[in-house]
């Protein structure tokens, strides 16, 4: 186990693993996922504790918006559905939270995304094999490497880095390049008249016809 980074320590270390991410391949996935998402295709994304959090801001983004007004994307975080997570964990196992809502939702040509600061956990490996299963295109977001999602992935950021906290902040920043990418595939920084005119007047007089 390293020790606590804390104060200069911690932002010394984040600074240290940030260059090492890839925009090229953020921006890849965000055109990838934009395509997918336009053509009626959905996100899945599992994670555990601060992983689970990540994804769930993910989906928000896509759901909602990440910064300009756009449609509605198709993106589901895995652990928020909270009775089906109850369910399949009492009658299945929690290795089985996952890889069950992938079958139930995944279908040929969507994307699971499994984020993971070790890369070893079992009920995203298990998702991860669902959805290969399944015909779903298999991204990871792990911490140090070599490990088992990322090898099990189609594609995957590995940030090498010593401590939790900088691989979960380095994930943060991919995920916005990811939106950022999403968005300007799909055009979402150029907004429509309708839009503008909704935000230079958002309480317009109605007048009947």
């Amino acid at each position: 186990m390293t020790d606590l980074l804390s104060g200069r320590a911690h932002v010394a270390a984040l600074l240290e693993a940030l260059p090492l991410l890839d925009p090229d391949q953020m921006d890849a996935w965000g055109t990838r996922l934009a395509d997918v998402l336009v053509g009626g295709g959905r996100l899945l994304v599992a994670g555990n504790g601060g992983s689970a959090a990540q994804a769930q801001h993910l989906t928000a983004e896509l759901v909602g918006r990440y910064r300009d007004d756009r449609p509605a994307l198709s993106a589901i975080a895995l652990h928020a559905e909270t009775s089906a997570v109850t369910a399949i964990s009492n009658d299945y196992g929690y290795d089985h939270v996952f890889a069950r809502q992938v079958q139930a939702h995944g279908r040929p040509g969507d994307v699971f995304l499994g984020m993971s600061t070790s890369g070893r956990s079992g009920n995203v490996l298990a998702a991860m094999e669902a959805a290969r299963a399944g015909g779903l295109t298999v991204w990871a977001m792990t911490g140090n490497g070599p490990n088992p999602m990322a090898e099990q992935a189609d594609d995957a950021l590995v940030v090498q880095a010593p401590a939790t906290a900088t691989v979960q902040e380095v994930h943060q920043v991919a995920l916005h390049l990811v939106c950022a990418a999403v968005d300007l595939q799909v055009g979402a920084d150029r907004p429509s008249s309708a839009v503008t005119s909704a935000v230079t007047d958002p309480y317009p007089s109605s007048v009947d016809a």
